[in-house]
This record gives structure tokens, sequence and C-alpha cells, in this order.
């Protein structure tokens, strides 16, 4: 098996036009994916394609409250090399549906698909199935503090999340049911 190859191409200075956060996340069952196709020239996702009466879920939340974090890991001595990204979620308010929505995405293999607040959409889930790593409910202590759940799905993958163009990213998207 030949060894990936990137070629080093240098990185411009970029201008002052980023904001960090998530924007919203969306949210679908491993299982209902049925087909997801790299473009290897852009190094995109070019097509993903679900059952055809499955969508992904939307997932909302309010501004600064979620993050995207991927870590690389390298060890020479066994030649691997993986990309673990955690993305953290947090939800107001402690109630049933949300509970019941909690639990369900602790047991459920996922795939997610992340807009970000610079617009760009990102993808959880090509080499594997995304799983809840972590999740908390709190009442919170004093009148400021949260009352909701947190929970964090990670994606174990052999690169950094691929983007998705955002006219396939918003096919997808467009009648996803709010949560």
């Amino acid at each position: 098996m030949a060894c990936k190859s990137f070629a080093l191409s240098g990185i411009a200075l970029g201008c002052k036009d980023v904001m960090g956060g998530i924007k919203e996340a969306y949210i679908i069952k491993y299982g209902d994916i049925t087909k997801m196709e790299l473009n290897t020239e852009k190094s995109q996702i070019a097509t993903i394609e679900t059952q055809s009466e499955t969508k992904f879920k939307t997932y909302k939340f309010r501004k600064g409250t979620a993050s995207m974090t991927s870590t690389a890991s390298s060890d020479d001595t066994i030649g691997n090399f993986s990309v673990s990204t955690e993305l953290a979620l947090q939800f107001s308010k402690m109630e049933t549906s949300k509970r019941l929505e909690i639990m369900a995405l602790c047991l459920e293999d996922v795939a997610v698909i992340v807009l970000d607040w610079n617009g760009k959409y990102w993808l959880l889930g090509y080499d594997f199935p995304v799983t809840a790593t972590a999740a908390t409910g709190v009442s919170g202590t004093a009148a400021t503090d949260l009352n909701g759940y947190t929970v964090t799905l990670t994606d174990t993958a052999s690169e950094f999340p691929f983007e998705i163009p955002s006219e396939v990213a918003e096919a997808l998207i467009q009648a996803a049911p709010a949560v």
C-alpha cells in the first residue's frame, strides 16, 4: 500500500475576517448514509446520499456555546497517525425532550455536518461513525449558571475534517427539521 503524500505549498497571511465558533450542527444516524464520496482533486466532500426519507436533523444552540477542536496524533515508533475531532455542544434548559435527544445521541453512531460562523460546512464521520464521548445535565447553582445539557461528539479519522461545498451541504440540510 502506498503512503499518502501531500505537497507543501505554504500558507499566506489571511485577512482579519475570521470568526470562531459553531453556528449549527446537522446530525443523522450513520447507518442512514448510503454513499459518501470525496473529490480527491479538491480534497472536499463531493457527494453525500442518505436513505430516501431520511434527513439530517438540525441542532441549534446559543452563540458561543459550541466548538469543534481537531487534534492530530502521530507515533513514529509504531507508524500511525490519526485525528480526533471533538464537537462540544451546549443546550440551555433541562427538559424531557432535550434529555431524550441527548440520550439518543449518546447511544447512536452518527455523522455530523458542522456549520461554522465563517459559513463553512465540515463533515465529521467520513472514516468512521461519530460517537458521544461525554454528556452532562446540570441544574446550575446561581441564577446565572447554565441549566441544561452538554454533549461531546468525537470523530476519529485519518485526516482533519473535510469541507463540504455549500451547495452540497445545503441540498442535504434545506429540509432538516429543527430539534
